[in-house]
């Protein structure tokens, strides 16, 4: 495993939330979706101990509703929890291209969210993973909630103008 002193930009995927096994597997906490997409990626930025580094992963599987992996030169179980919460990442280079109407969470963050009528609500903090659908946290002059629904609450996105347009009620 290699420190890595680069300064691109990160983009969280998930993290270690444990161990599997006796041979140094880690359980993953994953944000991909579907959750087993972060074992696609074989190089991963891990922050353990506080500095991120590269870890490149030997094998991985979705085991039940979690991700399981082994990471090269992690074969003990003791030295792989060690390892528990550790943030995992990759380089924004290493995301796949979406497709027209697509967007990674990172793009939404911070883009503004204005209503049809021309209403600033606030900015896009984070996002929340409902099941149905992703939902928009909202901060601006309070928090608001808003389902991420394109063509039905979310009329445009627009990365360019960094802007998001809603069909929702302020007061709401």
């Amino acid at each position: 495993m290699a420190e890595q002193n680069s300064t691109e930009e990160l983009i969280s995927l998930g993290k270690i939330s444990g161990v599997f096994g006796v041979k140094g597997w880690v359980k993953v906490h994953s944000y991909t979706d579907p959750r087993e997409k972060i074992i696609d990626y074989r190089h991963w930025q891990v922050k353990h101990q506080g500095r991120w580094q590269t870890v490149e992963l030997a094998d991985g599987k979705r085991q039940g509703k979690t991700v399981v992996a082994q990471l090269v030169g992690l074969d003990d179980r003791n030295e792989a929890e060690l390892y528990r919460g550790d943030e995992i990442a990759v380089f924004r280079h290493q995301l796949d291209d979406l497709q027209n109407g697509e967007y990674y969470w990172h793009q939404l963050q911070g883009l503004k969210v204005i209503t049809r009528e021309g209403v600033e609500l606030g900015l896009v903090d984070h996002l929340l993973e409902t099941g149905a659908n992703d939902v928009l946290v909202v901060k601006g002059d309070r928090e608001r909630l808003l389902p991420f629904t394109p063509g039905h609450t979310v009329i445009d996105v627009d990365l360019d103008a960094q802007q998001i347009i809603v069909d929702w009620d302020p007061d709401f």
